[in-house]
């Protein structure tokens, strides 16, 4: 898996893991999947950084995510 992709994968789940945390609170019931979801976006987030020499500077996010967008697409 390219880094880049790793890396936008993780933003996504951890996005996806904030709407589950907050609707598993307000229920009061454990929050099983948005741990998960974090987890895994976390892990593939530091799988990308520890693949890429030197990291990703935070400006450099959105580049990434259209040139990973592109290749998707195009």
């Amino acid at each position: 898996m390219d880094s880049d992709l790793a890396l936008i994968l993780g933003i996504f789940l951890g996005c996806l893991s904030i709407p589950s945390i907050l609707s598993a609170y307000s229920e009061s019931r454990p929050p099983r999947l948005s741990a998960l979801l974090l987890l895994s976006g976390g892990g593939l987030v530091v799988y990308a950084m520890m693949l890429r020499p030197g990291g990703y500077r935070l400006e450099q996010i959105p580049d990434v995510f259209f040139s990973v967008l592109g290749r998707i697409l195009g």
